[in-house]
């Protein structure tokens, strides 16, 4: 969903979440996550390489900008669009972590 239109009162399934259509739900789906209170306290790095494992083939990294931005609202941060992560992302792989 568009973060502009994300509100936590409305927030029942996954693709009520920041940046989430059909495919990320899905893609969540494979990591065994069905309801978004499962994103609580998840690593957005660690949910990459295991869908990256789940599906056998390595995705765009811009996924980990999604996943960063649900798990970050999860944890009570104000929804965001995916690309404002995408810069912390690089700083963070780069850093060879």
């Amino acid at each position: 969903m568009n973060p502009d239109k994300v509100t936590r009162e409305n927030l029942k399934k996954l693709t009520d979440l920041p940046n989430i259509g059909k495919a990320g739900a899905k893609d969540l789906n494979l990591l065994g996550i069905h309801q978004p209170e499962q994103l609580v306290g998840k690593c957005p790095y660690e949910m990459y390489y295991s869908l990256c494992f789940a599906t056998g083939e390595s995705h765009d990294p811009c996924v980990i900008d999604v996943f960063i931005s649900i798990t970050r609202f999860m944890n009570g941060e104000k929804p965001l669009p995916w690309w404002e992560y995408t810069q912390e992302r690089k700083n963070y792989l780069n850093k060879g972590n």
